[in-house]
């Protein structure tokens, strides 16, 4: 081995900004915002403008940064890095609502406006004065995102359902505003609607809603995403619609944290990614442990799997291509830590009842209160499980092997 030192190979990655308050559990403000600009491929710089005493249930306390402390932290920001994007978050007064405005109208990137007014647990932080200074600010947003209770402060519209979204995105165009998300999270429908709205028109992303109060930091989180795509030269249709599925996955695989509901996984896209060579692995294993079982598929879906692109098979480079990758998705939705599945003809399968598997034809509405189900379907059984050695074990005294 040479003694020579070795040669570097810096990344040269885009760079993003947040402004935003401190959340010191973690979940929102500039701890979401750098850890989700980082996993998405940019760098995160950031602005401080209020350190908070805050956790899963609330807000016990803030402390405002100095408007000459916050320009101070921008310019020694903006004067060493390339920042190619950046957003806003909790500004808290109105003085630093002008203040930030002035850096957005001045800014040579696009600038994502999150105008946080209140946390997820109901409390208030933004000032009633600072509400009136927004305005300035959404006209120079390259992109506002208000959910419902925002959209109604900024623009006198209680938006209830896409039609009325899009109104108000227009009414934030009418201010100025380059573009508007209005997202739909704080409804209570079914389906989540967001709409997103630019001078060339509307268009909705819809998603079942899930079933959780889990939500912290889900607004700093989306903005945050939406500005690193931004700072990697992506559209701007095309960085919503990513972050908005992202942002599903986020909350679904939340943080169980804290004493309160839990707060989103902001690294969650990061974590999926990285586990799909071990869930290849994972299916390796499985082959050589059921090689003297007939089967007619094995397939794992990655921890944090939504859809096919997450679901490794054997006897192939392709992902999630099968029937046994869609069933291992629908078994999914009710009970989302299975990753396993092996189908077998049924006709091998002849000792399900000894074996105590729950059987069922329909497994997107399965309630398993067990860690291994089997979907019949005609002439096969697709076992699928939450962990590999319960799932050979389930088989093997299913088929008698």
């Amino acid at each position: 081995m040479s003694d020579e030192p070795r040669a570097t190979a810096p990344s040269e990655t885009p760079v993003a900004l947040t402004i935003a308050g401190s959340d010191s559990g973690g979940g929102a403000g500039i701890q979401a915002d750098t850890k989700t600009i980082e996993a998405t491929g940019a760098f995160a710089t950031s602005v401080l403008t209020a350190v908070t005493a805050q956790n899963t249930q609330g807000v016990e306390g803030s402390h405002l940064v100095p408007n000459d402390d916050i320009a101070a932290q921008y310019d020694a920001v903006t004067e060493d890095f390339d920042v190619r994007a950046a957003k806003t978050g909790m500004l808290a007064t109105a003085e630093t609502v002008e203040q930030v405005a002035r850096f957005v109208r001045e800014a040579p990137f696009p600038v994502v406006v999150d105008p946080v007014m209140v946390a997820t647990s109901g409390d208030r932080l933004l000032s009633a004065d600072a509400e009136e200074s927004y305005e300035s600010l959404v006209a120079a947003a390259t992109l506002v995102t208000p959910n419902t209770d925002e959209a109604a402060v900024l623009t006198g519209l209680d938006p209830d359902g896409p039609d009325e979204q899009v109104e108000v995105g227009e009414r934030l165009l009418n201010m100025g505003a380059g573009a508007a998300l209005v997202k739909g999270g704080h409804g209570t429908d079914e389906t989540v609607h967001d709409v997103l709205v630019t001078p060339d028109g509307s268009e909705i992303f819809s998603h079942p809603r899930v079933d959780t109060d889990a939500t912290h930091g889900s607004g700093c989180t989306l903005s945050a995403a939406i500005a690193a795509r931004l700072a990697q030269g992506e559209g701007l249709v095309s960085a919503v619609e990513a972050s908005v599925t992202f942002m599903e996955r986020a909350i679904r695989y939340h943080h169980d944290v804290g004493h309160g509901p839990g707060t989103v996984n902001h690294l969650v896209a990061l974590d999926n990614e990285a586990a799909r060579e071990p869930t290849r692995e994972h299916v390796a294993d499985l082959e050589h442990r059921l090689e003297d079982v007939e089967t007619t598929g094995i397939a794992a879906a990655t921890p944090y799997a939504e859809n096919s692109r997450d679901i490794v098979e054997a006897g192939g480079e392709s992902f999630g291509t099968s029937d046994v990758a869609a069933t291992l998705l629908a078994v999914r939705e009710p009970l989302p830590a299975a990753r396993f599945a092996v189908r077998v003809p049924t006709a091998t399968a002849t000792n399900l009842g000894d074996a105590a598997v729950p059987t069922t034809d329909h497994p997107e509405q399965g309630d398993f209160d067990r860690p291994v189900v089997a979907v019949l379907d005609g002439e096969d059984a697709l076992f699928v499980g939450v962990e590999r050695d319960g799932l050979v074990k389930a088989i093997r005294a299913a088929t008698d092997a």
